[in-house]
């Protein structure tokens, strides 16, 4: 049952758990949208789809106005139940977490546009080195939300770990577009395009570790950001 700060009616109640569920929601519905506009902007480029960049780009208004409406949800919420304890976590790692599913959103908007942009020169092969960050990222987003929707505080927890594994795969393919970048300085301007898709791939990492945190602080009560993986796992 959910927590109020004082005794509620039904009626109340049954109102709060109704709000409370529509947040949830809405914040599942971001995530869904920040999730394919990165896929879309990373398949966009991979296999120079206009099309494909050109609706990340645009869909990226969508999720903005998903981050302005979870916040003001949650803070009618607060304002009109005034929740305590879990409930009061919850709505407030819910407003955090629409925060960096909107950066997410923007980083695959940034992908998008420079996708479309080595369009405009020859196709080479090192753009297939995106495809592994991608889905390393990808992934890590996807169960970092899965952890916030289903309290799995372990799920959450393991991101430490992977956005290690993505910082290191990450700083890899830099260095390999650096060498492509040495032996063909005719295409020159794509592998840097490419370098900038690498970064913000490995900062839709980070966006995810701190959704992972939202949702371990909303099941838990301990904020863990900061602490290194020994400290955060002596605390859970």
């Amino acid at each position: 049952m959910s927590e109020l700060s004082s005794q509620p009616s039904n009626h109340t109640l049954g109102s709060f758990d109704a709000a409370l569920r529509g947040l949830r929601k809405h914040v599942i519905t971001m995530a869904s949208l920040a999730g394919q506009n990165l896929a879309n902007a990373v398949q966009g480029l991979i296999t120079r789809n206009l099309e494909l960049c050109n609706e990340a780009i645009a869909a990226d208004d969508e999720v903005n106005a998903l981050e302005r409406a979870i916040d003001r949800e949650g803070m009618e919420i607060l304002m009109r139940f005034n929740p305590v304890a879990s409930d009061l976590r919850e709505v407030i790692s819910s407003m955090k977490i629409a925060s960096d599913l909107e950066r997410v959103s923007d980083q695959a908007e940034s992908i998008a546009r420079r996708a479309r942009k080595t369009l405009k020169y020859p196709e080479v092969p090192e753009t297939l080195s995106i495809e592994p960050v991608y889905e390393m990222a990808n992934q890590m987003l996807q169960d970092s939300v899965r952890a916030f929707s289903e309290g799995d505080v372990e799920l959450g927890f393991s991101l430490m770990d992977r956005d290690d594994a993505l910082d290191k795969i990450h700083d890899k393919t830099i260095k390999e577009l650096r060498k492509a970048i040495e032996r063909d300085t005719e295409n020159l301007k794509t592998y840097l395009h490419l370098v900038f898709i690498i970064r913000c791939l490995e900062r839709v990492g980070d966006h995810s570790v701190n959704i992972a945190e939202d949702a371990i602080f909303a099941k838990r009560a301990t904020d863990i950001r900061h602490l290194s993986k020994e400290d955060a796992a002596a605390q859970l």
